[in-house]
Order: structure tokens, then C-alpha cells, then sequence
């Protein structure tokens, strides 16, 4: 498990001539001293951050620790504690990344794969890059819906409960917000129709307010829960791979990605870059795969056992990325208010 990872970081000078392989020396020495890393929003069970934080420590003897929290709660955390930082490095939304950099909470550090890494998905200066994207999906309970949705607009037809999570906070729900626009004639600029679409599962009495997290589906809380498809073919094999359908709405769905955040305040600094490294490595990217995340570099070559953990491609056919970032972003602001004027008025 360890030679994939010496092997990445032994080639990471040829990768990126502005860094120098005594650079890298220097990182590594730095957060071998450092000893640890603590990570906020990168728990184990998501896109497979466990085998990560055992490789780092395996082989640097970085110990590591985690906090799970929203994006937003990730960014106001960095910023609340500034110098007593309690927290190294983290994992938002992708619309998160610039709103953090407005912010003066990060540190730019432009790892060795930094060209392979499309120029959309990355901050210029190297505040953020994306490391992994994934596609809003379903994840049915065949054992609580008799007829698993395929859209947004069947989701109407249905008796089950639809799990969405905190939305105006977590960037999951947030995109399943924008993913229902996307499906319904809405755009980054207009959340009307998905906000209609949820307002209506309000009035039904079908909107849950529980969050779609392994726990809660595991105790059968959760009948068709809105997450990314990384997560959803993650819990449905941890679970029982017969007992739930993984779907990416036909009607549309929304690919975005999530970007590591380095403390501008970090107390571990050194081990923050070097996971950054790890991660963004060929091995760290087939490690994001094994968690079914798809990887940003296009040029790393998945084994077949991975592949086959994924979707096939032919179910993406309606899901696009965000390309109107401004727009996004200014949607994400107003998004807490018109959830709670237009669907949570509606709960009963």
C-alpha cells in the first residue's frame, strides 16, 4: 500500500519543474516533524479519505484526526479561530473554494500534478483545485419504495419521503438543489423550479429533514436520499449492495467537484501540503476512485477493479458541471432564505 505513494512522490519534481525536488525534501522532512494532520469535513467513509489518512501515516508516521462539518461550517471555522487554528487542511464544495479565498482563510500551495489539473478547476494562484467531481444521484431503499424514481419530476408520484439534507449549508444539498433546476428548466442563475419541485414534496408531507448519512440510511431513515454518486455506491455497498438502487436522474443532474483547503493558520502546514500531494498524486487519485469518486487528472489510468465500482457512463448522459460560477455562487448566498420562504414554510 505504501510503494504507490513513495513512488507518486518521488516523481513529483519531473511532474512540476517549478517544484524542486529538494522542495519537496524539505516538505516532507517538515511534516514528518509536524507528526499530524487534523482534517475537518474528510471522514472515513467519504470518497474513501480512510485509506488516505493510513498511507500518510504508514509512511510519514502522521497521525490524523477529523472533524465532520459542512463546507460552510469548514470556512467559518478557519475564520473564527484564525492563529488558534485547530484545524490543518479541509474539503469543501467547489463554490466554496472561491468564497474561502475572499475570505483571507486559505494558503496557496500548487502541488506537482498542478499542470494536469484543468485550468476551470483550479484557483490561479493555488488556493484550491478540485480533486475529485461527482454527479448528484438517487439512492433508493428497495425495501421502503415500491417504484424507484428515474427524475426529478417522478419524485411528485411517489408515497416515500425524499432526503435531502442541510440545504443553504452543506454543498451536497446545495447541489441538489441546483441539480433539480438544472432538470426542470432552472439554470445557476434560476433555483425557481427545483424550489417549486421541493415546495411541493413539502406540502405532501414528503420532504424529510433528516441527512442522508450512512447511519441514518443503515437504520432505514432514509427511503430515497439526494447525495452525490460517490457517496451513494459507497453506502450502498458498505450496507447491502441488493438492497438499494444507485440512479443519476434522467431528466438532469448537476457534476461538480471538491477542493482541498489549507489553513492559512495551519499549526501543520507541512503535513496539510504533503496530503495535498498524496491526493492529487496518481495514487491518491485511484485511492479517490476506489471511493467511487471519478478523479480530476484524465490522465490516470484506473485498474479495472476500480472501473468496475463506478457507474456506467451512459447514465451521465443528462448531468453537466457548473458553468456559470458567478451565477452559483451568488444562488449559494441566497439559497438559505428561499429554502426557508419557498419549501420550508410548506412542512407540515
Amino acid at each position: 500500500m505504501n510503494a504507490p505513494l513513495v513512488t507518486a512522490l518521488a516523481v513529483m519534481a519531473s511532474l512540476q519543474p517549478a517544484l524542486a525536488a529538494n522542495a519537496l525534501a524539505d516538505i516532507e522532512k517538515a511534516a514528518r516533524q509536524e507528526g499530524q494532520l487534523y482534517s475537518i469535513g474528510m471522514p472515513d467513509s467519504w470518497a474513501n479519505w480512510k485509506e488516505t489518512w493510513q498511507q500518510l501515516g504508514s509512511t510519514y508516521g502522521i497521525k490524523h484526526q477529523d472533524t465532520d462539518m459542512s463546507s460552510a461550517q469548514e470556512i467559518a471555522k478557519f475564520a473564527a479561530e484564525k492563529e488558534n487554528a485547530t484545524a490543518d487542511i479541509g474539503d469543501v464544495g467547489g463554490a466554496f473554494g472561491p468564497i474561502a479565498v475572499q475570505q483571507g482563510v486559505t494558503q496557496p500551495y500548487k502541488p506537482s500534478t498542478w499542470s494536469d489539473i484543468p485550468n476551470w478547476a483550479k484557483d490561479a494562484d493555488g488556493h484550491w483545485m478540485l480533486a475529485y467531481t461527482g454527479t448528484i444521484a438517487f439512492l433508493i431503499n428497495k425495501d421502503l419504495v415500491k417504484k424507484s424514481p428515474t427524475s426529478w419530476v417522478s419524485l411528485l408520484d411517489g408515497s416515500y419521503k425524499v432526503t435531502l439534507g442541510d440545504v443553504g449549508v452543506a454543498s451536497q444539498a446545495n447541489n441538489g438543489v441546483l441539480a433539480a433546476a438544472f432538470a426542470t428548466g432552472g439554470s445557476e442563475k434560476n433555483l425557481t423550479p427545483a424550489l417549486d419541485l421541493f415546495g411541493k414534496l413539502a406540502q405532501q408531507g414528503r420532504l424529510s429533514l433528516n441527512d442522508p448519512t450512512i447511519a441514518n440510511i443503515e437504520k432505514g431513515e432514509v427511503e430515497v436520499g439526494v447525495l452525490w454518486d460517490f457517496n451513494a455506491l459507497n453506502y450502498r455497498d458498505q450496507i447491502d449492495p441488493k438492497k438499494f438502487d444507485v440512479v443519476i436522474p434522467s431528466d438532469g443532474s448537476v457534476m461538480a467537484g471538491y477542493t482541498t483547503l489549507i489553513n492559512k493558520w495551519a499549526k501543520n502546514p507541512n503535513a496539510a501540503k504533503l496530503a495535498r500531494e498524496y491526493i492529487l498524486s496518481d495514487a491518491g487519485q485511484i485511492n479517490l476512485a476506489r471511493g467511487y469518486a471519478r478523479p480530476i487528472r484524465s490522465n490516470v489510468v484506473l485498474p479495472d477493479e476500480v472501473k468496475a465500482k463506478l457507474l456506467p457512463a451512459g447514465q451521465y448522459a443528462s448531468a453537466k458541471p457548473v458553468t456559470d460560477h458567478a451565477a452559483w455562487e451568488q444562488s449559494s448566498k441566497a439559497l438559505p432564505r428561499q429554502w426557508q420562504e419557498r419549501v420550508m414554510i410548506h412542512m407540515q
